[in-house]
């Protein structure tokens, strides 16, 4: 499980921060937490294609 926001590992990952604290993160937090982790998956899976593309293409 990745610890990534929008993956479950994110939300294991609040839960966890919940315990601890006894406080849920604010509404405006998770938002932007759910925004940075979306991004961190398209350049992922951008970089992933992009790096099969070159391979295919015999560049690298």
């Amino acid at each position: 499980i990745l610890p990534i926001p929008a993956l479950d590992g994110g939300h294991v990952v609040f839960l966890l921060y919940e315990i601890i604290t006894r406080r849920k993160p604010s509404e405006k937090f998770m938002v932007r937490a759910e925004y940075v982790g979306i991004t961190i998956l398209i350049l992922l899976m951008i970089f992933a294609n992009l790096n099969d593309i070159l391979r295919w293409l015999h560049i690298m």
